[in-house]
């Protein structure tokens, strides 16, 4: 039985309830009150999880693979899998489908495609980031198919990487809110930081850009254009062109992606104009703005020309400022994909 109504739409969400629908969807919701281009879309808590998983009996299935695991990766690994099926196979609770059901229908009539993102209490918080670990499934359409995906967002929470990461974390039992939002049919997409992530310089901003969906980025198939820009003049202080050879675009039965290749012609040239640059460094200087500190901010652009933000998390681990040489140019390595950030991973 569900302990109440659990949904809530973006727009309705503030930082405070960080601590029960996670950062992501909190983080988003700051951003619409702030007036910043997010496309809509509503958020489960971290209780329509931890009520799921109480009514389903799988506390001790859960429990069980992580006694068992061990800390080599095969076990990680193994509990993983056990963990993941027992959730894929459990059912959720009517009353919870009754609201996705009833949600999603309010998004543009219904049947419209949405991304559906993790959203782990204490995920994209200034202590700590789980990005890149934990399940975002794009393209889907059809309330059972978001349920599904709901799904698979709760079983990433059990990930061998989560489970590893969150125990050299030590913090608390883990608990999984879930963002869906409307998707962006993009035609170029990358992630921006409000800073040099790598140098501590507060006056740049660092963009990536690549065709598409970002999946080939992170999926590191695809190296993205690279950009250091001035957040004082708009000056384009260092530019690398990368061959960006392929892209993920929505499937052609409208439910899922798919990888293409990208025209001859387009493969060595510059995603972003001087226009769409300016753009996105007045859009990193509003977000950085309403949240007080540097962010990590996911961007896409639609077939219109039309910006959106698509999440925002603080940048954690900076450093102080360097001037060491070298250290601007290094982000073209260091930080060239969208889902790996400054602290993540050893």
């Amino acid at each position: 039985m569900m302990a109440a109504a659990h949904l809530r739409t973006l727009g309705d969400l503030c930082a405070a309830d960080a601590a029960h629908f996670g950062g992501k969807s909190a983080s988003l919701g700051e951003l619409l009150s702030a007036g910043i281009p997010v496309p809509p879309g509503f958020a489960l808590p971290a209780a329509a999880f931890t009520d799921f998983v109480a009514g389903a009996g799988l506390a001790p299935v859960i429990a069980g693979a992580l006694t068992s695991a061990g800390d080599g990766v095969d076990g990680l690994r193994a509990a993983a899998e056990r963990i993941g099926a027992a959730i894929g196979a459990a059912d959720v609770p009517p009353s919870l489908v009754s609201e996705v059901t009833t949600h999603y229908a309010e998004l543009a009539g219904g049947d419209v495609p949405v991304a559906v993102r993790s959203s782990a209490l204490g995920e994209d918080s200034a202590e700590a980031t789980f990005a890149g670990q934990q399940e975002t499934i794009l393209w889907v359409r059809g309330a059972g198919d978001v349920i599904d995906a709901i799904r698979a967002c709760w079983a990433s929470l059990y990930s061998a990487e989560a489970i590893s990461y969150r125990r050299r974390l030590e913090g608390s039992e883990p608990a999984m809110g879930v963002t869906v939002q409307q998707m962006v049919d993009a035609v170029i997409s990358g992630v921006m930081f409000t800073c040099n992530p790598v140098s501590g310089d507060r006056s740049m901003v660092a963009i990536n850009a690549a065709w598409g969906l970002g999946l080939a980025v992170v999926g590191g198939e695809v190296t993205p254009d690279h950009l250091l820009v001035s957040k004082v003049t708009g000056e384009v202080v260092r530019e690398t062109i990368a061959d960006k050879h392929l892209q993920y675009v929505p499937a052609s039965s409208g439910r899922g992606t798919e990888r293409v290749a990208v025209d001859e012609e387009r493969r060595r040239a510059p995603c972003l104009d001087v226009p769409a640059v300016t753009r996105l460094v007045e859009l990193a200087r509003r977000v950085e703005r309403h949240f007080g500190a540097p962010q990590d901010v996911e961007w896409a652009i639609d077939a219109d020309g039309e910006l959106f933000v698509l999440q925002s998390r603080p940048v954690t681990g900076l450093p102080e400022r360097s001037s060491a040489p070298g250290a601007a140019s290094a982000m073209a390595l260091v930080m060239g994909t969208f889902g790996v950030r400054p602290t993540e991973k050893d």
